[in-house]
Parts: structure tokens; sequence; C-alpha cells
């Protein structure tokens, strides 16, 4: 590429009020609620009960010297208590700081780190700055109804300190600022108005920002919010009917099979044409309005079979160090896209071909907390971020990844491979649930598959060869691995995010890998 391209946002920035602002005011609906899935069972509230239960929670906080500025530690997995601790920090304006449980060492050690306060959690930790995060609970009625000092964020004020989910090295630490989520959050509602029928689902930790985008979403609009963790999000998904299902591909590729299994109104009829819509209606629920996905590449096949059940899926695009940059959305919508750039945002491809981002109000210019040199490689000076994404853009503004630079493969005649279309093309199989493909610095690739419950080794091979015959020389798989388990967030194979850990991947299946190469010496 020899020149870049650009495409500016699609008018300016939003101008609307901000919802840090007003969620730190209060007086939240009473009309819309928030439904907790978590152990022991669905915990239901008001909106304005949650937002009196945090504003509680926030005179305890204040009673123990945390005011604006000080920083509140929270790790624990998703449930009600998590809300509360985080939006009585909005309130006060202390700044939370969320950890993803099992990726951090101890609570104790955390504070230390990070300078906190105090950190709640569900780990048991004697240190007097940790308490158990279940006892905020028991503060509901601990204090009396009396006004909390008001507060106003600034657009450069920093609201919380979010980690990065990736794959390898202790995760990169980033002050999210208060324009950056008030324009995010404005900017959505202002392409998908989310109202009072409306109730969105959320099953990703809360550690992510992102999904506390929701929880703001519903106290500044009025709707409706189901939380659970992604253990038990089909559990819940069962019983609530949400309209919005804010997931992951590989979310959606558990549904996508799900549904496929689903008898049509309770009968089983294998032999006759697949009734798609009325499938996905009996798992999604009959009040869905649409699906949205990012933080990982849906294939083409999973675009395809939504599109097929009549449920609109939109696609995005955005990282930690961005926030949402690009949407598809119900008024401009090219499937394989990630969409155009949100109110706010600019996009261009560099010289290299990789995806820069600059925002009118940006997340941060630099990490909190990283390796030396982590802020220069990824903040340029003017404050873009450049993403470390492959990716260019249409005629009329919308983005296609192509892939990560990370997932270039060099093989051993120095030629690159981008394995990201390899690895949708051998997805495309009903023999094959998951896989990744590998090779740097080998003559050939090999890719690791994690089978379908019905995928057989004939199978599996057949659209290997298939797959080789449709790609160019340089793009063939020379072999593979079958996976002994599924890739999962639970064995360390999968991120939060339902990204693959590549290395780890590698790693666990060094020795089969290594096999297939000196094999062929």
């Amino acid at each position: 590429m020899s020149a870049e391209l650009s495409v500016q946002t699609r008018g300016s920035g939003i101008d609307a009020p901000s919802v840090l602002n007003r969620i730190a005011a209060g007086g939240a609906s009473s009309a819309h609620q928030v439904t907790v899935y978590q152990s022991g069972g669905p915990v239901r509230l008001s909106l304005a009960e949650l937002d009196r239960r945090a504003a509680d929670v926030a005179r305890y906080f204040l009673r123990r010297g945390i005011g604006p500025g000080d920083r509140v530690g929270i790790m624990a997995r998703n449930r009600l208590e998590w809300l509360l601790a985080d939006l009585a920090c909005v309130k006060i304006k202390a700044v939370s700081a969320g950890f993803e449980p099992g990726k951090f060492g101890a609570p104790a050690d955390l504070a230390d780190r990070y300078r906190l306060k105090l950190v709640l959690t569900d780990r048991p930790d004697p240190d007097p700055r940790v308490l158990p995060i279940a006892e905020l609970s028991a503060l509901a009625d601990a204090e009396p109804d009396t006004p909390l000092p008001p507060v106003t964020y600034r657009p450069d004020d920093v609201v919380t300190i979010k980690f990065t989910s990736g794959s390898t090295g202790e995760p990169k630490g980033l002050g999210a600022t208060a324009g950056s989520i008030d324009d995010s959050i404005n900017a959505v509602q202002s392409e998908f108005d989310h109202g009072p029928d409306d109730s969105l689902f959320v099953f990703l930790p809360l550690s992510l920002l992102q999904q506390r985008y929701w929880i703001y979403s519903a106290l500044a609009f009025g709707h409706d919010i189901v939380v659970a963790g992604y253990e038990l999000a089909f559990h819940a998904l069962k019983r609530e009917q949400p309209t919005v299902i804010m997931g992951v591909p590989g979310f959606f590729e558990s549904l996508r099979r799900e549904i496929g299994r689903r008898p049509v109104d309770g009968v089983d009829e294998p032999d006759t044409p697949v009734d798609l819509p009325r499938r996905a209606r009996q798992v999604l629920g009959a009040r869905i309005r649409y699906l949205w996905t990012g933080s990982a590449p849906a294939g083409p096949s999973l675009l395809e079979f939504y599109g097929a059940c009549g449920v609109p899926i939109y696609e995005g695009y955005g990282l930690n160090e961005t926030c949402i940059t690009t949407k598809n959305t119900p008024a401009a919508h090219r499937v394989g896209s990630v969409g155009r750039p949100l109110p706010g945002k600019r996009v261009r491809i560099d010289t290299d071909g990789v995806v820069v981002v600059s925002s009118e109000h940006p997340v941060n210019t630099r990490y909190l907390y990283s390796e030396p040199g982590a802020s220069d490689a990824v903040f340029l000076p003017d404050g873009s971020v450049r993403t470390g994404d492959l990716g260019h853009l249409d005629a009329d503004g919308f983005l296609y990844i192509l892939g990560r630079a990370d997932d270039v493969v060099v093989l051993r005649n120095g030629r690159n491979v981008l394995v990201r279309p390899i690895e949708e093309r051998l997805r495309d199989s009903v023999a094959i649930d998951d896989c990744v493909v590998l090779g740097f610095g080998q003559d050939y690739l090999v890719a690791v598959i994690c089978p379908a419950t019905t995928g057989t080794s004939e199978a599996i091979e057949a659209h290997i060869r298939e797959t080789n015959r449709r790609g160019g020389a340089d793009e063939r798989i020379g072999g593979h691995v079958r996976a002994d388990e599924p890739f999962g967030i639970d064995n360390g194979l999968l991120t939060s995010q339902y990204k693959p850990r590549r290395r780890e991947i590698t790693a666990r299946y060094h020795d089969a890998i290594h096999r297939i190469y000196e094999g062929a010496r």
C-alpha cells in the first residue's frame, strides 16, 4: 500500500448530556429492572432500587475515607454487588479497577501494586484493605438517606482502570476517561435507540468495561438489563426474553449449534427442511430484536446463518485502547465489514495496512501500567492508536478487518501468510468446531482442530483437502492435530472474550505438532 487511506466520522461527536453525570446524580427509573443471575439464584431489582443501594454503598465508601480519585479494586465473578460497587464509585468519583478472577494474584498484592484503598473480592484474604464483596448487600439499610456530595465529571477525568484481556504477559492497565465512556454510550444510543421495551443481555466479565456500558445505558435511558456469567448464560437466556444479546462470536457459534439441534414446536423432524427462524426464536426468545457481536472476528458462515434465521447480527470493532470504534447499524449495515466509524471516531489505514484510530475524546494516550515501551508501540504522538490489526476501507467508509498483524505466519521460504481467512474456511465445516493455524518458520502450515461431536477423521481430512484446493500454495495445510478437548476459558485456551490463546495452544500441542514436522523430514 503506497498511501494512507482514511474515513471521517459520520458527522461530529455526539452532543448529549454526560451519562456518568446522570448516574452520579441518581433518579433512575422505577419502571425498569436489573436481573442478575448468580450463585443462589437470580436477583431482580428495579433500577431505582439499584440506584438507591449503590448510593448506600457510596456512603459506606465515604465513611471508610474513600473519596474522589481514590481507587477501589473489584475482583469477583459477575454478581449484584459488582454493580453496586462500580456504581458507588461513579457516585463519589472514586476510580474503580476491575480485575478478572484467575488472571491476577492475591487481593492484598493488588492493593500494593495498584494503590488501592479497598479491594472487594469473593476470595478470602485477611488483609484489612480487603472486604468480601458479599458484605455490600448488608449495607442496604446501614445509612439514612443523607445526600451524597455532588460530583461532576469532566471529559478528561479518569473513571476506571481497565486491563487488557490479552493472551500473554501481565495485563496492561489503562485509565478510561469520562469523555470516552460518555461518547461511546451516547453514540450507540443514537444508532440503536434502546428504549422502554428493550432488555439487554450481557454475560462477559464485568471487569471488561464495555459490559458495564449497558448498565449505565439502562440507568440513563430507561430499559431493562439482564446480567449473567458465561457459566450461567444459557440458563439465563432460556428464562429471560431479551431484545438484545451482547456477545462474542464464540458464544453465537454455541447458540448456532443449539438452534440446529432444537426441535420445531417440540417435534424433532430431521428429514424435513429446517425452519430456522422458528428454531431461532425458540432459543433466543420471541422478543429478540438483534444480536451485537465484536471482540473477535465473526466468520461469514456465522453471519449468513443468523441472516437465514431472520435475526439481525451487527458486527463491530474496537479495542481497550479505543473503545467502540466502528459498528454496523440498522441504518448502515454491510455484511463482512465491521461497520463505519461511530461519531467522534476517525479511522485510517497506514502505509503498512494497519488500522489507526483517532478519537475526539480518547480513552487515554498511554498506559498506566505496562512493560517499558508498550505505550510508545501503540499510542502515536498525536494520541491516535495503532491497533495492530490489518484492514481496509471501502468507498463508502466501511471497515474490513483482515486479521492481526501478529496473525501473519512467516514460512521458511519468507512468504507471509495471513491465517485468519484459512481458519474461517476450516470452521465452515460441520465437522469442525474450532481451530488455529500455525507454522512460523516451517515449510507449511499445521492446524490444531477441535472436532465437532460428529466430526469424524474422514470428514475433517476431506474438508482440509477442500480448503487446500481453494487456497494458494503457501496456504496449504500439511497436517493437523486433533485437540483432546475444546478450546475453552476454563482450560486456559481462550481469553474471556473467546479469543484463542495461540501461545498456550501451541505449547499444549507442541509434541504432536513437532512430530508432524519431523515426520516430513
